[in-house]
């Protein structure tokens, strides 16, 4: 499965992937549109300050989701195809069991179109064909959508890029 892997060294905490993500995510699909919902799309992703720097923090999709347990109404899910946790907000009866049983305060509660609560969480971009727009939308590349595998590789390959450098340079 894909998941999304951020380089807090290359974040500048610019908040593009926010903005992106609510956006894509409105009913409009356009951020000058979704500014004026009546319902405005928020961000499932967020940019948290650690120390002097900012470190982009979404749902990690994990392999035995607390949030999907903790979901007395079912409206939490595992996608059988792409192993992603997903929410069904019509089945959600906005109890925040999942925001609670998250250790990453990656799902929220929000106010949708019935005046009700419901929970919000990363979907990776489901209706998306290529990657998740908070992936596309970053400038530095500090956040990339790719198999685990092929995340140790490229870190394999920086290290020994970076390895090889320094040892010439002495």
């Amino acid at each position: 499965m894909k998941t999304i892997f951020v380089d807090h060294d290359l974040c500048l905490s610019c908040h593009s992937c926010e903005l992106a993500c609510a956006t894509i995510h409105s009913k409009s699909k356009s951020l000058y549109g979704a500014i004026a919902e009546e319902y405005p799309a928020r961000s499932r992703i967020h940019v948290e300050y650690v120390g002097s720097g900012g470190f982009p923090l979404q749902c990690r999709h994990c392999d035995d989701p607390q949030c999907v347990k903790a979901c007395v109404s079912k409206a939490l899910y595992i996608d059988a195809a792409t192993g992603a946790v997903l929410h069904d907000d019509s089945h959600c009866i906005g109890c925040t069991m999942c925001v609670l049983a998250c250790p990453f305060g990656a799902v929220e509660e929000q106010e949708v179109e019935d005046n009700r609560s419901a929970v919000s969480k990363c979907d990776l971009c489901q209706k998306l064909s290529d990657a998740p727009a908070c992936t596309l939308a970053c400038p530095t590349g500090a956040i990339s959508f790719k198999t685990s595998e092929a995340y140790s590789k490229d870190k394999r390959r920086e290290y020994l890029v970076e390895l090889t450098s320094t040892s010439k340079e002495n």
